[in-house]
């Protein structure tokens, strides 16, 4: 229940739940819900819980691995441009107001239902194809 967690459907509404690896929206009239896996990230201390919003959508981002991921794999590229399929972003993006947390795609499905992402919250990119098209900037989104 979209209620539960926030005071309106504003703008619409993203909650993703991390323990069940779901993923649900509300367009701001209510009229459109949607239910989505996802992909969570691999330990606590990567997982950021509470209210942000999104802040920017981009098409094909291209990724950079934040300082941390770097440090913890310095053989990773520096960049690598959007559509290419090592790009971990996959097709389209919702930034967030957190620095380095996004709403993503992937190009790897196995990821999908796992804890295997540094951060951010994954999905097949079918489904944030769809989000993508449905959410914009200024919706409201919560991690729990």
């Amino acid at each position: 229940r979209w209620e539960d967690h926030f005071d309106s459907l504003r703008g619409g509404v993203i909650l993703s739940d991390t323990t069940a690896r779901m993923l649900q929206y509300w367009s701001e009239d209510g009229s459109v819900f949607r239910l989505y896996p996802t992909s969570v990230p691999v330990s606590e201390d990567l997982t950021r819980l509470g209210y942000t919003e999104v802040i920017e959508k981009r098409e094909n981002p291209s990724w950079s691995p934040t300082p941390a991921m770097r440090q913890r794999n310095p053989e990773w590229p520096a960049f690598v441009p959007g559509g290419d399929p090592m790009n971990p972003l996959g097709v389209r993006a919702l930034y967030l107001s957190w620095q380095y947390y996004r709403i993503h795609g992937t190009h790897d499905p196995r990821r999908i239902g796992r804890r295997s992402s540094n951060g951010c919250i994954g999905l097949y990119n079918e489904h944030i194809l769809e989000l993508y098209e449905l959410a914009r900037v200024g919706t409201q989104v919560k991690l729990i």
